[in-house]
């Protein structure tokens, strides 16, 4: 059994931390033992009863808001962070959204949008995490001087027609996260990426809230069940943890075997 305080004495910023994956992962953070900054944009009710419920069963929790696609809000959030808690140890890049259309249809306000926030606010806040990570000491409490998390998606491998601006963030995503991983792991920073597939969230109610809906969508996933937040929290909870010290420069699919071309388990 891993140490249910495995991430006991460290420093964690969530972004898009107020609902679905991002409020997961702050639970099952403080529930291991890290100081959790819930990051949020727009939620602040669902921001601060996070944070309130973590300190009522003794964790430390700050609710910030910032849009992560602001060069600036994202430096202004990432200073608060570390007045409240002296130091940073984890960034977990969460925040993302989808804007769909068929491309013909799509308006570069709308391509705009998702590269920002799914691309550039990812970059954004690793190139933070990373200033911060080498200019403090290091930690007693952990081998790595810092740890970023990424959250891509299964699109970053799968096509996805008709969301072209959100395959081509995750794509980018991918490709980012291998790029600051190979240049920062002789500093002792670590960068890894998850890759969730189908988890029932509110960014994707319409696939799974239905059971005409559900039955199509399981069709896609071999392993017979849609993911729940979860599902993705425990494997950034070990990303973070020093169980995984010499993993960096990977992505970790959570999809239940979607990526395993379920087409073809007929021969195709």
């Amino acid at each position: 059994m891993p140490d249910a305080r495995i991430l006991y004495g460290q420093k964690a910023l969530i972004t898009g931390g107020s609902t679905g994956i991002g409020a997961a992962i702050c639970r099952a953070f403080a529930q291991a033992g890290a100081a959790v900054g819930i990051n949020y944009r727009s939620n602040k009710d669902k921001a601060d009863e996070i944070a309130h419920d973590i300190r009522a069963y003794g964790g430390e929790a700050l609710a910030l808001k910032a849009d992560v696609a602001s060069e600036s809000a994202v430096r202004r959030m990432f200073k608060r962070f570390d007045q409240e808690f002296g130091r940073i140890d984890i960034v977990v890049a969460n925040a993302g959204l989808q804007s769909d259309a068929p491309s013909e249809d799509m308006t570069l306000k709308a391509w705009n949008q998702v590269l920002n926030v799914n691309l550039t606010g990812q970059f954004l806040c690793a190139r933070e995490a990373i200033r911060y990570f080498l200019a403090q000491p290091t930690s007693p409490v952990t081998k790595a001087a810092g740890k970023i998390i990424c959250m891509s998606s299964v699109h970053e491998l799968i096509p996805w027609a008709g969301h072209v601006n959100y395959a081509a963030s995750k794509g980018g995503v991918r490709v980012m996260m291998m790029s600051l991983a190979q240049e920062v792991a002789n500093r002792k920073i670590r960068i890894n990426s998850i890759a969730p597939g189908a988890i029932a969230t509110g960014i994707n109610r319409s696939a799974w809230a239905t059971p005409k809906a559900r039955k199509k969508l399981l069709e896609l996933i071999p392993y017979g069940r849609i993911g729940e937040p979860d599902d993705v929290a425990k494997v950034a909870v070990w990303l973070a943890s020093d169980d995984s010290d010499y993993v960096t420069g990977t992505t970790i699919f959570v999809d239940g075997g979607m990526c395993l071309y379920p087409g073809f388990i007929d021969n195709g």
